[in-house]
């Protein structure tokens, strides 16, 4: 097990990547130069309880603890294949040349009836942009517009 004076945080820090283990590391690295637990927590501006978890993590288990542990989450409701047919029939609708227009209703409907997945419908815009799609609408007009007057003025 590592001893708290025989690390270098702040050289060890430097050579993080993640944000989150630099912050674990400066705590570590304040709590080594004598500063309380509470003064760590307002130099940093994170709660008492975290740095607490931290310099206990490190006392018991080690700097390797206090890694980010992987995480899973929950599987995608439309895999790969049924993201790429959803991806093809947005795209053949947004060439369709008697236009329309494609809204989230129409591609939640979609993809009730071809994949029997139900999704709220902020997640089918959450769902456009991770594949890439953006929601762009058209200005609307008012009705009694007339292009002939804006082009005379």
């Amino acid at each position: 097990m590592d001893s708290i004076d025989n690390i270098d945080f702040k050289k060890f820090t430097s050579q993080q990547k993640s944000i989150q283990m630099k912050m674990r590391l400066l705590a570590l690295a304040h709590f080594k130069d004598g500063y309380s637990r509470t003064q760590i927590a307002k130099f940093l501006k994170v709660s008492r309880t975290s740095v607490n978890k931290w310099v206990q993590t490190f006392l018991a288990e080690g700097i390797e603890e206090l890694q980010e542990k992987p995480r899973i989450g929950r599987p995608a409701f439309l895999c790969t294949q049924q993201r790429e047919q959803l991806s093809q029939f947005i795209k053949s609708c947004a060439e369709d040349s008697s236009g329309g227009r494609l809204t989230g209703t129409d591609i939640h409907a979609y993809i009730v009836k071809e994949f029997g997945k139900y999704y709220h419908p902020d997640s089918i815009y959450y769902l456009l942009n991770q594949m890439g799609f953006y929601w762009i609408t058209l200005r609307s007009k008012h009705p009694k517009q007339s292009q002939q007057n804006q082009d005379d003025f």
